[in-house]
């Protein structure tokens, strides 16, 4: 009696689905933080920074002129610029926003804060441990709503892949005797198959039988070599090993290349004997 021939789900099936879960997933996480606390706290370095180019602007025009007692008086009493929508920047934010103490060294603001504005803000950020660095412009709340629907579709694409890894690890291709099990639905009989449609098993191991449903319709059944099985010469190509063993007990019509061939050949060849009239 013959050994069932059996094709469990492929390490190239797997690679490929662990792949996509890992992607959706990273993908999910990063949209989550940006939409949570990222795109917010952007905004706030952004604000932050504004205030050092409104600093050096002030103090070419005025601030140069004034003794450091006077500058640090006025530096001390200047506002970040914020938005009225508190929700755009981080949760718990101390309102108002007063200018960084740095911006009150009339010295420092002399020797690096209006030459360079930004480079001072970076100064700013390594010594507070501000995380991000500022956009080019504020996000807006449409912006960091986006966040959120890609993040929703990443988690519907990771529930996805999930499921079809989940549903292809409980599934196989078994060759039984003279019973064939396909990856999905009931076992059939394979007497009871009428057609097999081999056109792209050579180049896609992919394959279609039609099986006689027993009330005058056909089940159309997907056989796929390379989610089940799979072709490796080291593993004994059981998914060639399966055709193989189908094809030896299949009866009904083989659908492929060579036969579409063949039946073109003779049918030129039938019409190159009629004589012309």
């Amino acid at each position: 009696m013959n050994e069932p021939v059996v094709c469990k789900p492929t390490p190239w099936f797997l690679l490929r689905a662990a792949a996509m879960i890992l992607m959706f997933g990273v993908f999910a996480v990063l949209f989550y933080k940006d939409g949570k606390t990222g795109y917010r706290e952007a905004n706030l370095s952004y604000y932050l920074s504004e205030s050092f180019k409104k600093a050096a602007e002030d103090y070419t025009a005025s601030g140069a002129a004034m003794s450091p007692e006077e500058w640090k008086a006025y530096a001390a009493a200047q506002e970040v610029s914020v938005p009225e929508d508190a929700t755009l920047l981080p949760e718990g934010t101390a309102l108002p926003i007063m200018w960084p103490e740095m911006l009150q060294d009339h010295a420092a603001m002399a020797e690096k804060g209006v030459s360079n504005p930004k480079a001072y803000f970076d100064t700013y950020r390594q010594d507070t441990g501000l995380a991000k660095s500022p956009p080019e412009k504020a996000f807006t709340q449409r912006k960091i709503q986006e966040q959120w629907w890609v993040f929703g579709v990443c988690v519907i694409l990771l529930v996805i892949a999930l499921f079809f890894l989940l549903r292809t690890l409980g599934r196989k291709m078994v060759i039984d005797g003279d019973t064939f099990q396909p990856a999905g639905g009931k076992a059939v009989a394979i007497k009871d198959l009428v057609r097999l449609d081999l056109r792209k098993w050579s180049g896609k191991g992919l394959a279609v039988a039609w099986a006689d449903d027993g009330s005058g319709g056909e089940r159309k059944i997907r056989i796929d070599g390379l989610t089940y099985g799979g072709f490796k010469a080291e593993d004994g190509e059981p998914a060639e090993k399966l055709m193989e063993a189908l094809k030896a007990r299949f009866s009904g019509e083989i659908i492929d290349y060579e036969a579409e061939e063949e039946e073109s050949g003779e049918s030129a060849g039938k019409d190159a004997s009629e004589p012309r009239v």
